[in-house]
């Protein structure tokens, strides 16, 4: 049920040690190419997890909705400040060098909060598909080469958060997946709209759209009862 998880916290772990040996050589323009051609296959992955749904109105619902629900609560909203607080909280130290609580903090975030983190932790669980997190690990890998080289260590201890949540994530799916396998077209909808949100995670690394991906989140569980009634 874990292994998705272990590969990520796995390179989370590997791609700080490089960086911290790299250092700042990495050149801008490497970090650039590599990571919007890891949002290529991002796109990839969530246009392939969206052919295995049998109602498409299932997913329009859910992920209309899922949008009122996250603006209407402003989940993005929430993140880009409880982000903000805690950087300002931990700035850098003196002389410019960061601090270990900002290469944590900083490096948490991002490996830890998302579509992808979301579903993929839940496909993990739920079905023993590792494919979308082994994806994630690998973007991890190269985010945690760049953070580290000019954060340090502290990009390191952020592995021990990818491992927790995930790992949690995935473990209280497995508690529910008899539940939701009573209805069997219930996972597949869920991953089809949890797809949609990778699409537009992929589309956003590339930088072709600015999409609020937090606030679509509702729209993953939404399958749950729609399956329910359609």
């Amino acid at each position: 049920m874990l292994v998705g998880t272990l590969v990520n916290t796995g390179t989370v772990i590997a791609g700080s040690l490089i960086g911290m040996l790299l250092g700042n050589i990495l050149p801008e323009r490497l970090r650039d190419t590599v990571m919007k051609g890891l949002g290529l296959c991002t796109v990839f992955i969530g246009v392939t997890g969206m052919l295995g749904g049998s109602n498409a109105l299932i997913t329009i619902i859910s992920v209309a909705v899922g949008a009122v629900i996250g603006e209407l609560c402003d989940l993005d909203g929430h993140l880009e400040r409880f982000a903000g607080g805690l950087e300002a909280r931990f700035k850098k130290s003196k002389g410019g060098r960061a601090s270990l609580a900002e290469g944590f903090v900083t490096a948490s975030l991002v490996f830890c909060v998302g579509a992808m983190t979301i579903v993929g932790a839940l496909n993990d669980g739920l079905t023993g598909d590792h494919e979308m997190l082994f994806t994630k690990a690998t973007l991890d890998f190269v985010s945690s080469m760049i953070f580290a080289s000019s954060l340090g260590i502290g990009v390191l201890m952020a592995a021990a958060a990818v491992f927790t949540i995930e790992g949690g994530i995935a473990a209280l799916a497995s508690l529910v997946a008899p539940l939701l396998q009573q209805d069997p077209a219930t996972i597949p909808e869920m991953t089809v709209v949890g797809s949609v949100l990778i699409v537009g995670l992929g589309l956003n690394l590339l930088g072709v759209t600015k999409l609020k991906i937090m606030n679509y989140v509702p729209a993953i569980f939404l399958p749950i009862l729609l399956c329910v009634f359609m």
